[in-house]
């Protein structure tokens, strides 16, 4: 491993005005964490990309324990994110058994120059900078690029072994914690998914009493001993049965009240990648963060919030098969195949309207038939940037990271508006947008109960329930955007880079072709004279276009490398992928080149 080539960066300090979690109140600097190696993790708690990595590097975390150190940096996208008790309540709602800086004022991110979220910044034992990874998928880069450190510094007397700072915190004993969503059984009691503790709950019809407990507690993938990994959406099938959406296993099961029995029905327990399957047998088809599940037009609808679509399962004959989505994240209307989600975390049936709440682009959305197949429209919502807590008119009303939708009696529908602490509802013959309830803590789903309303209450760990009102409450309006600042860029041409150096011992795969992708496109679409669109090269010029002055460029970038050994016949191949959303402002004497890094150091 040679780095004499490259001028060596010292890696900047890790500050943050939140202050540590995880470390017994210590505060922790990187001159104590010299000697080992560190991985900085830059997330954000409503970012599915970012708890996909956070999986990724458990293995990678027990593997290398007395060498390695992860630090979690929590950059906020939405404004409820730069709040620390929610960042308290996101490291152990996600089990974050690792040092975590709250940074609300993404003073380290700026730092490290850091374009997306999730990065992943390696230090080596004597603090410098050695590797930078956008996206998901490199755990099998980092841990090859450790085990090298390891072996250099050790030589050098440089690295450091024994425990990390890592100091758990008291466990806290409720009922339920950080429960994601709920349904009524026929029976008039409660099933809730106890999404931390990797069970489902049967309550009593009071919402309280604990009937029984599904599952053993501990994360894993069984059948019978039943055990799940952190699961979320539930919704009841003809037959009588539940079907589970197993969020962290990437899998559906069904849970059958009246015996007990767990079954798995769709998924493998592997995490779908582009240029996997997108149909077939439900059993050996990869699917990705599957966040919610609805019975609509005879089939399970799945919001598919890893990969932004929706999918469906059917389970007369046993299949999936994606209904709606491109795997692009934005906000897309139109024919299903099209349409653009971003993290799609709630479904409701209703009649002819299959309900959605679109988490990242804050947004309340619908599918309905359209001829032979299915449309996407939306009610509320603008974007990917623009989030608040505004009623009125549907056009300009704003939500923030909404998780849950239920159709309500009168055709209108409630929506868990998670991020506000709220529970809002939209009317479709008036097209207005209401407030129902405020004073609730990151509500994630709600279900009718006779002429109740009961919500999951995740951040308080309990359902409550709430009388439907009459009239709405009014709130002030509040308008955000995003947190980040935007790039200043020069007009005209601007010379798009997607740095990607393939990791040591890999080489990028071309047995079938370009093992690369680029997407671009812009909002508004304006914004782009030239440029947008698909191709394999990662580099691309793109030309802005005259009075257009800001926007957002979204880039989708895919590299796939497998190990460089020409005795081996079947290669392990790895497939790295990031979405960026970058504001960019035009200025006299901006930038002319956009850097973005996949994996590798931008030279």
């Amino acid at each position: 491993m040679n780095h004499a080539s490259r001028a060596r960066v010292r890696a900047p300090e890790l500050i943050g005005k939140g202050g540590w979690l995880n470390t017994g109140g210590k505060e922790l600097s990187l001159a104590e964490l010299r000697g080992k190696c560190v991985v900085v993790d830059f997330w954000t708690f409503c970012c599915v990309n970012c708890l996909h990595v956070l999986d990724e590097l458990r293995e990678l975390e027990e593997a290398h324990r007395d060498t390695v150190v992860i630090v979690g940096v929590h950059s906020p996208k939405f404004v409820h994110e730069a709040e620390h008790q929610a960042v308290v309540d996101a490291v152990e709602r996600y089990e974050v058994h690792h040092p975590v800086l709250d940074d609300p004022e993404l003073a380290t991110w700026k730092q490290y120059a850091v374009r997306a979220w999730p990065t992943l910044v390696v230090i080596d034992p004597e603090g410098y900078i050695v590797a930078q990874h956008a996206g998901e998928g490199h755990a099998h880069a980092i841990a090859k690029l450790v085990e090298e450190l390891e072996a250099v510094h050790e030589a050098k007397g440089t690295l450091r072994r024994g425990d990390g700072p890592y100091v758990a915190p008291e466990p806290v004993a409720t009922d339920l914690r950080f429960p994601g969503k709920a349904v009524l059984l026929p029976s008039g009691n409660f099933l809730v998914s106890d999404s931390t503790r990797h069970q489902l709950v049967e309550l009593a019809a009071d919402g309280e009493t604990v009937v029984r407990r599904v599952g053993t507690g501990e994360r894993g993938f069984t059948d019978s001993p039943a055990s799940f990994s952190e699961p979320q959406g539930l919704a009841l099938l003809p037959d009588g049965t539940v079907i589970v959406a197993d969020t962290v296993n990437h899998a559906l099961r069904t849970y059958d009240p009246a015996t007990g029995e767990v079954r798995t029905v769709a998924g493998t327990g592997r995490q779908w990648w582009q240029g996997s399957a997108t149909s077939g047998a439900a059993r050996e088809v990869d699917l990705s963060s599957p966040w919610d599940v609805a019975w609509f037009a005879d089939r399970v609808w799945i919001a598919m919030a890893g990969v932004h679509q929706l999918w469906t399962y059917d389970p007369a004959t046993a299949t999936v098969a994606v209904a709606a989505g491109t795997t692009n994240e934005g906000l897309v209307d139109g024919p299903a195949a099209e349409a653009w989600f971003a993290q799609p975390s709630g479904l409701a049936a209703a009649g002819d309207r299959l309900w959605l709440a679109d988490s990242e682009t804050s947004a309340l959305r619908w599918v309905e038939r359209d001829g032979d197949g299915f449309a996407v429209r939306t009610a509320v919502g603008a974007g990917l940037f623009d989030f608040g807590h505004r009623d009125g008119d549907a056009a300009q009303a704003l939500l923030q990271h909404p998780l849950g939708v239920t159709a309500l009696p009168d055709g209108s529908v409630a929506v868990s508006d998670t991020y506000n602490h709220a529970l809002r509802r939209y009317d479709p013959a008036t097209g207005q947008v209401t407030t129902l309830a405020t004073d609730l803590r990151e509500p994630s789903d709600a279900v009718l109960a006779g002429e109740d309303i009961v919500v999951v209450e995740s951040a308080r760990h309990r359902l409550t329930r709430l009388r439907l009102p009459e009239e709405a409450v009014r709130v002030e309006a509040v308008e955000h955007h995003t947190r980040r600042e935007a790039t200043e860029v020069a007009a005209g041409r601007l010379l798009l880079d997607v740095v990607f150096q393939a990791p040591a011992g890999q080489k990028l795969d071309t047995r079938y072709g370009p093992s690369t992708r680029l997407l671009v496109s812009s909002t508004p679409p304006g914004l782009l004279a030239e440029g947008a669109g698909q191709g394999t090269d990662l580099s691309r010029e793109l030309v802005l276009a005259d009075g257009v002055d800001e926007g957002v460029l979204h880039v989708s970038a895919m590299a796939a490398s497998c190990d460089d050994d020409p005795a081996n016949e079947y290669p392990a191949c790895h497939v790295h992928q990031q979405d960026w959303g970058v504001p960019v402002r035009v200025v006299a004497g901006g930038a002319e080149r956009l850097p973005l890094v996949l994996a590798g150091l931008d030279a």
